[in-house]
């Protein structure tokens, strides 16, 4: 059995779950054959008890956790804010638990807050190149609400905070070709995202619509790795098909972006018209200043808690499966 926890351990065993929990802590109450009961199937499963479960047992479930790829995108930074803003408000403990874009940590993560005392999970996935069943089975497992944002699965039965990612995308490269880009260039990465996959049908439909082919040469695909994707972008702007529009739906691929530009001497909007999707409060203070397109991160991670919480206290809504949808902003400034 995967996945297994206390409840099921306790169930097979016939005993209460309070008996099995001093069993597993070699409680002086528990007899020794009732231990060596509970061991036995403990070790058969590779069932491992939660300190922090046990840290928390007289919280009384008023904690979640939150799970994000990383904290450096101040995209994140600011969810979390607007998810705090809430919890706080109800007297909930917030847990983060940053997966750093590795699937097997993503994984890992949710094996830990299985046995634990969690009420309720807000997540943005870091990949989808293997699919996303293993939510599906923490789910099935642990059968605890949970909330999807930003960088959401195809797992119809959850809940899920957006952005309008197609129509802010379309938006923002008519604006480059209405500026003069003429071969305008989206920077795609590795992973099948579903916010990415939005973003390029957004970029895709605006060339089309504005009588620009959409080829193979209107993408570049970049990686994790900054020093790689520095190389292929200063190997592209060097060449004589170089792109004259950038947009970078990434706020790091923006960043270098500039500075390839910087070390090659191009000017910018002059040669290459620049927007980038990002929160950073600095882009306006970058030389030039960088249009953005921005996301409501603050209400997105707001959205998403006030959503869990009510799924939370309202048990009879623990299997929603809303979607909301808030506006990005795009800010023109001097990079277009």
């Amino acid at each position: 059995m995967k996945g297994i926890n206390m409840i099921q351990l306790a169930k097979e065993l016939g005993l209460s779950v309070s008996t099995v929990s001093k069993a597993l802590g070699d409680s002086h109450e528990i007899s020794s054959s009732t231990k060596k009961r509970v061991m036995e199937l403990a070790k058969k499963y590779n069932y491992k008890p939660n300190p922090f479960a046990s840290n928390l047992r007289k919280k009384k479930g008023k904690q979640i956790a939150v799970i994000i790829p990383d904290i450096v995108n101040n995209f994140f930074a600011l969810a979390v804010d607007g998810i705090e803003s809430v919890t706080m408000a109800k007297h909930y403990d917030t847990f983060i638990y940053l997966t750093h874009e590795n699937l097997e940590r993503e994984k890992s993560v949710l094996e830990h807050l299985e046995n634990g005392l969690i009420s309720g999970l807000i997540i943005s996935v870091c990949t989808g190149r293997e699919g996303y069943g293993h939510f599906q089975q923490f789910y099935e497992s642990a059968r605890l609400p949970m909330v999807f944002f930003d960088r959401v699965p195809d797992l119809l039965q959850f809940p899920k905070v957006i952005s309008n990612n197609y129509e802010s995308t379309f938006e923002s490269t008519e604006r480059l070709i209405k500026a003069g880009s003429k071969r305008p260039l989206f920077i795609q990465t590795e992973e099948p995202l579903y916010t990415l996959m939005e973003r390029r049908r957004g970029f895709q439909d605006a060339l089309v619509a504005n009588g620009i082919s959409f080829t193979d040469e209107s993408l570049i695909t970049c990686t994790e790795n900054m020093e790689d994707n520095y190389l292929l972008l200063k190997k592209l702007f060097s060449s004589r098909k170089r792109p004259d529009g950038i947009f970078a739906p990434i706020e790091k691929f923006a960043i270098t972006v500039y500075q390839v530009c910087r070390d090659l001497k191009l000017n910018i909007p002059k040669d290459l018209k620049v927007i980038g999707m990002t929160n950073l409060r600095t882009a306006a203070l970058l030389n030039p200043s960088l249009s953005t397109l921005s996301q409501p991160a603050f209400d997105m991670g707001r959205e998403a808690a006030t959503l869990l919480l009510k799924m939370i206290e309202k048990k009879s809504y623990a299997a929603a499966n809303d979607i909301i949808v808030l506006a990005n902003e795009l800010t023109i400034r001097d990079s277009v």
